[in-house]
């Protein structure tokens, strides 16, 4: 994922109209640089047990990861032609633990209470409603589950969308709070990113 121009032209979800382009930059391999996608699942502690979301999964550059350390994936996205190359690259690596799921834009459409863990990368700044979306999330997961959120800084940076196209860390945090969610931890081993960590206020009160 490269800098995008403010004047690119984009579909109606905010990524980049040319489909084929906006496929390679999800999958360029430079991304691991500052994306640093073993990290971030360590510091998750994906247990072998777990049922996991990734939300926006694109063309599965979490999600195929999460296949091998946990024991069921549902793999959403809005675009049918990136659930469909997802599709395709889940047999080819003989996965059976990834479930693609097609979402709306203001609701995931995973079944209730069934998730351990939910990532949400590089996607909640296209999401229209914010806190009812997180509000969805979070009946989609189990007692004790969380919701990670991984999204841009809003300033220049040498990758990522345009600045107007980004959502601060501080307006994040306010929709976290407006949906009911509980920050337990923020990492801050991401270089051009926020990386925060919510679960229910009751489930952190327990």
């Amino acid at each position: 994922m490269s800098s995008m121009s403010t004047d690119e032209p984009r579909d109606h979800h905010g990524n980049p109209a040319d489909l084929k382009e906006y496929i390679a930059r999800l999958d360029n391999p430079e991304r691991d640089e500052w994306q640093r996608p073993e990290a971030v699942l360590a510091a998750l502690g994906i247990a072998r047990t777990s049922v996991v979301c990734d939300v926006g999964a694109g063309t599965g550059y979490f999600a195929l990861r999460m296949a091998k350390l946990a024991a069921q994936v549902y793999a959403v996205d809005v675009e049918p032609q990136l659930l469909s190359l997802l599709r395709d690259r889940v047999a080819s690596a003989g996965l059976h633990n990834v479930t693609p799921v097609l979402g709306l834009p203001h609701d995931p459409l995973v079944p209730p209470a069934v998730c351990d863990l939910i990532l949400v990368v590089n996607v909640f700044h296209h999401v229209p409603e914010k806190a009812a979306y997180l509000r969805r999330l979070q009946a989609a997961l189990r007692p004790g589950g969380r919701v990670a959120i991984i999204d841009f800084h809003k300033r220049e940076l040498p990758v990522g969308p345009p600045v107007d196209h980004k959502l601060s860390r501080e307006d994040c945090l306010a929709q976290v709070r407006a949906a009911g969610l509980h920050i337990v931890t923020e990492h801050e081993s991401l270089p051009y990113q926020y990386f925060l960590v919510m679960s229910p206020k009751e489930s952190h009160a327990r």
